[in-house]
């Protein structure tokens, strides 16, 4: 079954066409600069083939045309009409409480994620206008959202709900959400197999670690905590956010600053992290490089950085009762040695140990622990995208192909 897996943002769509069944990837590629002068569609079909696009690309449903035309490319297509598209599988960044798991995308789907818009402004709005525009391209194929939040929508109450009146979370739905849930629940799966250990016999901690950054706890299969909260802000230091704050913090600098609430928005969003603290970047590579050249805010940095992700780890084996193994994935979690050593320094008393030959090889996916340690630590390459064409596939093969629409 071909799966054109989808993920929509305000101003670009990134895209794959995955045979489901054998788990391969045809083609990937991404349509950026949406509404702006000179948008750009690259293309790279799984035997090496590339081609790149330059041109007006008003919105989103344009977008989904231009993706279309070259799937169907003789030149550097891997289908030949449209019905070849068996299912397509969205990425919906949030479905609040209502959705547990992946659905099919029906009329009552789509209202309540529309309830849920302001639980997320920032990205449902543009998910739900991938999911019209393929309304208008491929009428009738049936189409299936997979929330990053599901996966931790089960968390006990003792895990999501925050120290203020109960109230504002029944009337508003103020909790802990959670976020990069396929990311976590591919990794979680994998090391199970990895390991060959059932899912139901493991307590693992999976440390997506990128731009945007995030742990759980993942306890026999299922997420009990999860480091971001109501909003992917909360947690662990990240390229451009903050993490955890004080609450009060955030008031004092509006009050000193006479920051309007969209300007504190911004500075905890868009200015802090990696980039506050240092002063230099946002990518831990170059955070690295000029901490080895001596530099000192890189140095701070990069020590907040991997000092907070020990310190969850030590959480989140106190919350489910010990550790069966620990996973990075994510451009950090999967490249860095430096954040994989710090992270796992003076951690033997938990059973955790980097093999630094272990570390720096260059394979992909890999144990970095030494041979026979007790808590094993793991290198994961996460492949969101294939949770969400399996899923995809999974239900669609459950409904039926016609659309709920």
């Amino acid at each position: 079954m071909n799966i054109l897996v989808l993920n929509c943002g305000s101003s670009s769509v990134k895209y794959q066409m995955i045979e489901a069944e054998s788990r391969k990837t045809l083609t990937r590629g991404s349509v950026e600069r949406i509404g702006m002068s000179a948008a750009t569609l690259s293309n790279l079909r799984h035997d090496g083939d590339e081609i790149r696009i330059a041109g007006e690309i008003v919105d989103h449903t344009q977008a989904i045309e231009y993706i279309l035309a070259v799937l169907l490319s003789k030149n550097h297509g891997v289908i030949s009409d449209r019905g070849q598209i068996h299912a397509v599988g969205h990425r919906v960044v949030h479905g609040g409480e209502s959705f547990s798991g992946s659905v099919l995308l029906t009329d009552d789907v789509i209202k309540i994620l529309r309830e849920n818009i302001e639980l997320a402004p920032l990205h449902n709005p543009h998910n739900l206008r991938g999911i019209a525009a393929c309304d208008v391209s491929l009428p009738g194929i049936p189409q299936v959202g997979v929330f990053d939040t599901a996966f931790h929508v089960k968390m006990p109450k003792r895990a999501y709900l925050y120290g203020i009146p109960y109230s504002l979370y029944t009337q508003y739905k103020i909790r802990r959400y959670g976020f990069h849930g396929s990311s976590h629940r591919y990794v979680a799966e994998r090391a199970s197999t990895l390991l060959s250990r059932p899912p139901e016999d493991l307590r693992l901690i999976t440390c997506h670690l990128g731009n945007g950054c995030s742990m759980a706890a993942v306890d026999r299969g299922s997420s009990v905590d999860t480091s971001m909260g109501f909003t992917p802000l909360e947690g662990l230091l990240m390229g451009t956010r903050s993490g955890d704050i004080d609450a009060s913090v955030i008031l004092y600098v509006m009050g000193k600053e006479g920051l309007t609430l969209g300007e504190a928005t911004t500075l905890l969003n868009k200015h802090s992290g990696l980039q506050g603290i240092s002063g230099i970047s946002s990518d831990m590579r170059e955070i690295v490089s000029e901490m080895k050249n001596g530099d000192k805010k890189a140095t701070y940095a990069f020590e907040v950085f991997t000092y907070r992700i020990k310190k969850y780890i030590g959480a989140y084996a106190a919350a489910m009762g010990g550790v069966d193994g620990v996973v990075f994935t994510g451009g950090i979690g999967e490249n860095s040695t430096d954040v994989r050593s710090a992270c796992c320094s003076n951690m033997e008393f938990l059973g955790i140990a980097v093999d630094e030959s272990r570390n720096s090889s260059g394979e992909k996916e890999k144990f970095i622990s030494p041979e026979g340690a007790r808590t094993p630590v793991l290198v994961i390459p996460t492949n969101e995208e294939l949770v969400i064409a399996i899923d995809t596939m999974r239900i669609v093969s459950e409904k039926g192909s016609v659309s709920a629409r």
